[in-house]
This record gives structure tokens, C-alpha cells and sequence, in this order.
């Protein structure tokens, strides 16, 4: 395969002994730097233990249009002009059209159309931020694979400790999710939400445990299985957060949770405890108030500044999981 074809065509690459198929080059706004991204993904709890990491690669499986598809996304080594590898496996075919939709999913997971300069140009003008930014220089933020994932998880994880919500999410993949095993590996997808709505609540509520969440899940299922994701990902922020809002279980904390974290909708943050912890750190102690007033200088990337906050107070915590 030619180091530089564009990721369009899988039927224009062979299969490969191992089972992968080149699907082509990932390229990445710049500065990006994937080992921050495997940094984090590595760590982060929710995810465990749904991927495969190296200190070059990820290879993670997702549902796209019902189908389990596996990737494989290695890196290259610039940051100036950054690109990476993409491959993929299926047990059916993968048409053109499909490996359009799997590369959009790729691209909004890792951020790779993030263009970070207006941030970093705030950033270079806050001198408590400086060690923060150099820590963290070309991380494009990490979102889960779907925002129906995202809210799942912010469900689950209510009042609930990590192992024993990761052990539950992991179980409900088990049961409504997909497998694919690809080079001697296997790799569980989350289901998609209309296997979850389709469920009778009684099977969740035994998986889970809880009544209650059992019943707010099944109406994220249903509610996420009818929304088109290009309103939740470009509608105007105000109205994607009502609609959130409106779902049983999900309060103000989780719509602005998965806006973050599931949609990459960077216009505000949530000013709480673990920001407030992980700010101190660099800034010392801070009111809420004065807290506000930091965000607030960031504009539209106040939720990236948050996340630069929160990632690299984990990485300098010898506690951080």
C-alpha cells in the first residue's frame, strides 16, 4: 500500500496474513500527539477492558449500522504533521460506504479535527497553565466512542464506585454488545442503543442491580435510538442540553458530562469538586468564584482547559487509576 493513500477504499488494499485490512492514513490537525491519546485511553476507567493498547497502536472494536467492525490505529511519529494508520476488520464485507461512517467515528472519538491553536493561544498567556500545557502538548481530547456510552456510563457510575460500574458496563456489553476477534484477539464493542431499548427492563435491572437505573438506562436506550447524532453533535449547545436533560437520570451534571466528554461540546464547564482539586494543583486554592473566573477566560474551550486540568493532575498523582 502507498504510505500516503487517503483511508476511502478498503476493497483497494488486500487482506493481510494477520487479518487487518489497509484501509489508509488518518491525517491529524495539528499539533497532535497520539501517545497522549493512548496515554489516556489506557487509563481510563469506562473503557476497560474494551481496547488494546501498545505504545504505538489501539486497536478497539466498534458497532457501526449493526455491524462490529475492528481498528487498528498505529501512529506516526510527527507532531507537526501528524498522521495515522488506519486498519480494520469485519466478518462481512466493508463497503466504501461503511468505512466512511467507521473513519467519521474514528476521527470524532480521537478529536482529530480539533484545531487546538486559539486554545494554546489563551493557554500561552496564563502563565499557572504553562507546566500543564507543556505536559500535555498535542492531546486532542478523547471522547467515549458514542454519546450513548457516555450517558450509560454517567447512569452506572451514579453513587456507585468505579470497579463495581466498569464490572456492570462490561457485563451489559457481554449481553447486548458485539465481539469480533481479529490476530488472535478479542475485542467487545458497547452496544448500539436500540439493542438496549429493545431489552425488557427486567433483564437490565438484573445486570444491573438497581430499579431505578435500570429504568433510566432503557430510556436513554429509547431516547438516543431516535435522535439524529448530527443535532446532538452541531444543534446549538442550549437545546442539545435540554434535550439531555429531559431524559430520566440524566441531570445537570451528566447532560454537561456527556457534552464534554461524548459530543466534544467545549463551550462551558461544570465548575465542581474534582475540577476545583485538580486546579489547585497549578493555581492553588480557589473559590468557586474565582474558579468561574479562570474558566471564563477560556471562551468556547473552557471544557478543554478542564480536561487539560483534570488528565494531567491523574498522570502527576501517584493514586490516579
Amino acid at each position: 500500500m502507498s504510505q500516503h493513500r487517503s483511508a476511502t477504499d478498503p476493497q483497494a488494499a488486500p487482506d493481510r496474513d494477520d487479518g487487518w485490512i489497509d484501509a489508509g492514513i488518518l491525517p491529524a490537525v495539528p499539533p497532535f500527539d497520539f501517545s497522549h491519546s493512548l496515554a489516556f485511553i489506557g487509563s481510563f476507567a469506562p473503557a476497560q477492558p474494551d481496547q488494546v493498547t501498545t505504545a504505538t497502536s489501539l486497536s478497539k472494536a466498534f458497532i457501526v449500522n449493526g455491524q462490529a467492525v475492528a481498528v487498528r490505529i498505529t501512529a506516526t511519529p510527527a507532531v507537526t504533521a501528524p498522521e495515522l494508520t488506519l486498519s480494520v476488520h469485519a466478518d462481512a464485507a466493508i463497503s466504501v460506504e461503511l468505512l466512511a461512517t467507521i473513519i467519521d467515528r474514528v476521527r470524532f472519538y480521537l478529536g482529530l479535527d480539533d484545531d487546538l491553536r486559539p486554545f494554546y493561544a489563551i493557554a500561552r498567556v496564563d502563565p499557572a497553565f504553562a507546566p500543564v500545557l507543556a505536559r500535555l502538548h498535542g492531546y486532542h481530547q478523547v471522547k467515549f466512542p458514542t454519546p450513548f456510552e457516555n450517558a450509560a456510563w454517567a447512569i452506572l457510575s451514579q453513587r456507585t464506585r468505579m470497579p463495581i460500574a466498569r464490572r456492570v458496563k462490561h457485563a451489559l456489553t457481554e449481553t447486548f454488545g458485539q465481539s469480533i476477534a481479529v490476530a488472535g484477539t478479542t475485542l467487545w464493542a458497547f452496544p448500539e442503543p436500540a439493542a438496549i431499548a429493545a431489552a425488557p427492563v427486567a433483564d437490565l435491572e438484573r445486570i444491573i442491580g438497581n430499579d431505578r437505573k435500570a429504568h433510566y438506562l432503557a430510556a436513554a436506550a429509547s431516547a438516543f435510538a431516535d435522535v439524529d447524532e448530527t443535532f446532538l453533535r452541531h444543534g446549538p449547545s442550549d437545546e442539545v442540553e435540554c434535550w439531555l436533560r429531559d431524559i430520566p437520570g440524566i441531570g445537570p451534571w451528566s447532560a454537561s458530562f456527556i457534552l464534554i466528554r461524548g459530543l466534544g461540546r467545549m463551550e462551558a464547564t461544570p465548575v465542581e469538586s474534582e475540577l476545583a482539586r485538580a486546579a489547585a494543583r497549578w493555581y492553588g486554592p480557589l473559590a468557586p468564584d474565582e474558579l468561574t473566573e479562570i474558566a471564563r477566560r477560556y471562551g468556547p474551550w473552557q471544557g478543554y482547559w478542564a480536561q487539560y486540568l483534570r488528565v494531567a493532575h491523574d498522570r502527576a498523582s501517584p493514586t490516579a487509576r
